[in-house]
C-alpha cells in the first residue's frame, strides 16, 4: 500500500529503497539485532545509494524532495529490510540536521550537514535529559558564555546514535528558566569534557545505538551555536512536526510488515487439517489489521501533505502519531497471536517487531503529551 499523494517519482524512490534494503539490510537484520549494532559502513552505503539526501535541498548536498518522499523511502526500508533498529540508526540525521538546514549559516551547513548527507559523518539530536522526559522547557544542561566559547555542563539521555555520533545538536540553557532561555549548540566528538557515559540497553530497536551523554565543562565555540542565543525553543517545536510524522510513518511500516508476516504464516500454518486462514476468526483478524493500517496511513498522509505545504499542523501531527502508534501496537500484538507459540520466539520477525513497537507511544513526545497538544490546537 502507498500514500494517496504518491506519484511515479515516489514509486521510483520506493523501488530504489527496496533494492537497497533487500541487498544491504534484510540478510543481516536478525544478526544485527542480536549484536546490538550494525556496521558503520552502512552509512556510506546508503548515502552512495542516494537515499540519505532525500528531503534536503540541493544547496546543502541533498537530493531535493519533501516529507512525503522521506516517508516513502523510510517505509520501504523498514518493510523490505525488516530491521527497525538499523533504519532508525541510519535516519538519526532526520531530526538532527533539519534545524541547521533551516536556521544555520551557510558555513554551518557546509561543516555539519553536507558531510552527513555524503555518509562521511554521523549526527544525533540531544534534547532529553535524565529526569526530564517530555519537559523540554525544563532542561538543565547549562552553557555559560566565556569569551568566544560556551562552557557546557550537564547530561543527556536516550540519544539515538549518540554512541557513534561525530557531533550532536544539543539543547542547552544559556538564559533564564523556561522555554525562553534555550539555545542549540553543535558539540563535536573529541571536545574535551564531552563523553558517552554509557550505551543504553533497550527493550527494542536493538540494532540502533542509544546513549547517555555527559558534558563536564566542555568548551564549545560560539560559532557552533545555531541561530540566536536563547532562540532554540521555536526551532525545537518546529522540528517536532517532521519527527512525529516520521515516527507515525515508521509505525505504518512496522504494522505493514507484521501484517504481511502474519498473513504469510496463516496461509502456511496447518491446524485441524487446513491452513488457519480457513478459520473465520483468523481471516477477520487479518481484515481488522489491514483496515487499521489503511486508516493510520491515510491520516499520516494527510498530515504530511499539510506540513509539506508549509501549513502549521501540530494537532494533526499529534493525532497522526497517536493513531499510528495505537494501530501499530494492536497490529503487532495480533501478528504475534496469529503466530501462536512461534510468535514468542526470537527467530521470528514479528517477535522483534513486537518489541520495537513499544517505543512509539513514548518517543518524540508521549501519547499523553500528544493529547494535550490536540486538546489545545484542535478544540477537542
Amino acid at each position: 500500500m502507498t500514500y494517496l499523494f504518491e506519484t511515479e517519482e515516489h514509486a521510483a524512490l520506493r523501488a530504489q529503497a527496496r533494492r537497497f534494503a533487500v541487498e544491504h539490510i534484510a540478510p543481516h537484520a536478525a544478526r544485527w539485532d542480536e549484536d546490538e549494532e550494525f556496521p558503520v559502513a552502512l552509512y556510506q552505503a546508503i548515502a552512495a545509494a542516494g537515499l540519505v539526501g532525500i528531503g534536503y535541498p540541493e544547496e546543502v548536498g541533498g537530493s531535493g524532495g519533501d516529507l512525503g518522499h522521506v516517508l516513502a523511502v523510510s517505509e520501504e526500508l523498514v518493510v523490505a529490510g525488516t530491521s527497525v533498529g538499523a533504519v532508525v540508526g541510519l535516519g538519526s540525521h532526520g531530526i538532527a540536521a533539519p534545524p541547521i538546514v533551516r536556521f544555520g549559516t551557510d558555513e554551518q551547513k557546509r561543516r555539519f550537514v553536507a558531510p552527513v548527507l555524503r555518509g562521511e559523518t554521523i549526527c544525533a539530536l540531544a534534547i532529553t535529559e535524565p529526569g526530564g522526559g517530555s519537559d523540554v522547557a525544563g532542561l538543565t544542561t547549562r552553557a555559560v558564555r566565556d569569551g568566544d566559547d560556551y562552557v557546557v555542563t550537564g547530561a543527556k539521555t536516550f540519544i539515538t546514535s549518540g554512541v557513534r555520533a561525530d557531533w550532536v545538536l544539543a539543547a542547552v540553557r544559556t538564559g533564564g528558566p523556561g522555554h525562553g532561555g534555550v539555545s542549540f549548540l553543535v558539540i563535536e566528538k573529541g571536545t574535551p569534557g564531552f563523553h558517552v557515559s554509557k550505551k543504553l540497553k533497550k527493550t527494542g530497536w536493538w540494532a540502533s545505538d542509544t546513549a547517555e551523554l555527559a558534558f563536564d565543562g566542555c568548551r564549545v565555540p560560539v560559532a557552533n551555536r545555531i541561530g540566536p542565543e536563547n532562540g532554540a525553543f521555536p526551532m525545537i517545536t518546529s522540528n517536532f512536526a517532521g519527527e512525529r510524522l516520521m515516527l507515525a510513518g515508521q509505525c505504518v511500516a512496522i504494522a505493514e510488515l507484521a501484517y504481511r508476516e502474519a498473513r504469510r504464516y496463516a496461509k502456511e500454518r496447518v491446524a485441524f487439517g487446513k491452513p488457519i486462514t480457513g478459520f473465520q476468526v483468523i481471516r477477520h483478524k487479518l481484515a481488522d489489521m489491514a483496515t487499521r493500517i489503511a486508516a493510520a496511513r491515510a491520516l499520516t498522509g494527510e498530515a504530511a501533505i499539510r506540513v509539506a505545504r508549509g501549513e502549521p499542523a501540530p494537532g494533526l501531527c499529534a493525532m497522526a502519531k497517536n493513531a499510528a502508534t495505537d494501530m501499530c501496537s494492536a497490529v503487532v500484538d495480533e501478528a504475534v497471536q496469529i503466530h501462536g507459540g512461534m510468535g514468542y520466539m526470537r527467530e521470528v520477525t514479528v517477535e522483534r517487531l513486537y518489541r520495537d513497537a513499544r517505543l512509539y507511544p513514548i518517543g518524540g513526545g508521549t501519547r499523553e503529551i500528544m493529547n494535550e497538544i490536540i486538546s489545545k490546537t484542535e478544540g477537542y
